[in-house]
């Protein structure tokens, strides 16, 4: 049993470095081609690339806080990281700890911009809402929150979830 909870470990961590290495090199993509030129209209009216460096969280707001935002990542990496272990082995629940995968990704993938570079590095936009500029670890984020409201919603039922529960036994 203990084989199998190391093995899911270890699976995650290759993924989450092979996630964060894919944000990082396009983030380094975004910076040889996209830095100090004009957007990269990919569909006109529509979709762009925009190098953006981002000192602040979602929308820019809280400006120049990198500090709080490298210990908030650390904080949901290791409450992730806490809950995963709680997440029943098998096929069926996969897809929650594909999500905390995801989510783990996204944070360092952004803490690493925010500890060495100071910014973030942003470039896709959305001209056609005039959406906030973000990257692929923004994506993961996003993508593994979404997928896991679908899950708790519609998906699992409420005793599958029971072993998340934090209340302690007397």
């Amino acid at each position: 049993m203990k084989v199998k909870i190391l093995k899911s470990y270890l699976y995650a961590f290759v993924w989450i470095v092979v996630l964060v290495a894919a944000d990082q090199f396009t983030k380094w993509l975004a910076v040889v081609n996209l830095k100090n030129q004009d957007s990269f209209i990919l569909i006109p009216d529509i979709f762009e690339l925009q190098y953006l460096e981002n000192r602040g969280a979602a929308f820019g707001m809280f400006q120049g806080k990198q500090f709080l935002f490298t210990i908030g990542a650390v904080f949901v990496s290791f409450v992730i990281l806490f809950f995963y272990r709680k997440i029943p082995s098998g096929k069926r629940f996969f897809p929650l700890k594909f999500c905390a995968v995801l989510i783990c990704a996204g944070a360092i993938g952004n803490m690493i911009d925010r500890i060495f570079l100071n910014y973030v590095i942003d470039f896709f936009y959305f001209s056609l809402i005039d959406f906030p500029i973000f990257n692929v670890a923004d994506c993961y984020v996003v993508i593994a929150c979404f997928l896991f409201a679908i899950l708790i919603l519609f998906i699992y039922k409420d005793d599958e979830l029971s072993s998340f529960s934090l209340k302690f036994d007397r």
